[in-house]
């Protein structure tokens, strides 16, 4: 049993058939089965059952999946930690686009004269797919927005932040100061897409409060729903950290939650078996210093 068997069981329990495996590890199908086979020849038991055209994990192969995750992250920070040695260290920083948009530039740039010689990767993205890329070992941390399920990764909330209902000029809100919940009821918005923290946020609201909206522009880019609502008739739910060119130049009506239902923190995420290198405790660091937001003074409120 080698790395590579690992690798390749992980790829075909994360994929579900033999030939997706093959096509994302870039192999013959034929490779990897025989790779399966192999391991299940050495551990004596089936790893895989197939039901339909999919293939589905025993109660071993979730055994196996478990502790496999940790020995091949593990053997990749080996290879990265000695094949780095005197070379320039790298932090692969996820980050989800509210985050990525408002705060990730700024932290870049401070975290590498904080370190001398850090090079950083950044990848941005909804917190579903950070999440997975964290699981993976694809990025050594993040900072989102969103809620992380995986109980493997330590999750450290840090920042305030809050989202704000925004109305552009053109909108009829924009000219008041108080909303009531009931009235978003039947409006058009323009949402994040799914997967993001943001729209969950704001949908698990609408459930509890029984709200219908229309969601009439969706998009993974916030410049593109601010834009949305300064130029058409549409609201939106955001962060505040986000609009402060806007809300500076009156471009936007903003209203805060009354009740703090949109309060949440911007969370360092980082898997249980990373090795915390300097760069990460910088992190940490840095983001404390961003812990606090100030609502401006002339938000609207909404009960």
């Amino acid at each position: 049993m080698t790395i590579r068997h690992l690798n390749i069981f992980l790829a075909v329990a994360e994929y579900g058939t033999m030939s997706a495996a093959a096509e994302h590890l870039y192999l013959s199908q034929p490779t990897v089965s025989q790779a399966v086979r192999e391991l299940e020849q050495h551990y004596h038991c089936l790893l895989f059952e197939r039901l339909g055209k999919k293939l589905y994990l025993t109660d071993q192969g979730r055994l196996l999946l478990d502790k496999s995750q940790e020995v091949v992250m593990q053997f990749r920070e080996l290879e990265e930690l000695m094949w780095n040695q005197g070379q320039t260290p790298v932090l692969k920083l996820g980050s989800t686009l509210t985050v990525g948009t408002c705060l990730t530039p700024k932290i870049i740039l401070e975290l590498e004269q904080a370190v001398p010689g850090l090079e950083v990767h950044s990848f941005v993205s909804n917190t579903v797919e950070i999440e997975q890329k964290l699981l993976k070992a694809e990025l050594d941390a993040a900072v989102v927005e969103g809620e992380i399920h995986s109980p493997d990764l330590i999750v450290i909330p840090i920042i305030d932040d809050s989202l704000v209902l925004t109305a552009g000029v053109h909108h009829p809100f924009y000219e008041k100061e108080m909303l009531h919940t009931e009235e978003l009821d039947g409006e058009s918005f323009a949402m994040r897409e799914q997967g993001s923290g943001t729209r969950k946020l704001f949908e698990e609201y609408t459930e509890r409060h029984g709200l219908s909206i229309k969601v009439t522009w969706e998009a993974n880019c916030p410049r593109t729903i601010i834009n949305a609502v300064l130029y058409h008739k549409v609201l939106s739910v955001m962060s505040l950290r986000l609009l402060k060119h806007e809300i500076r130049h009156q471009r936007v009506r903003i209203f805060y939650n009354e009740h703090k239902e949109w309060d949440r923190k911007f969370k360092l995420v980082y898997h249980k078996n990373k090795f915390l290198t300097p760069a990460i405790y910088e992190l940490e660091k840095l983001l404390w210093q961003y812990k606090t937001m100030e609502l401006p003074e002339e938000c609207g409120v909404l009960r």
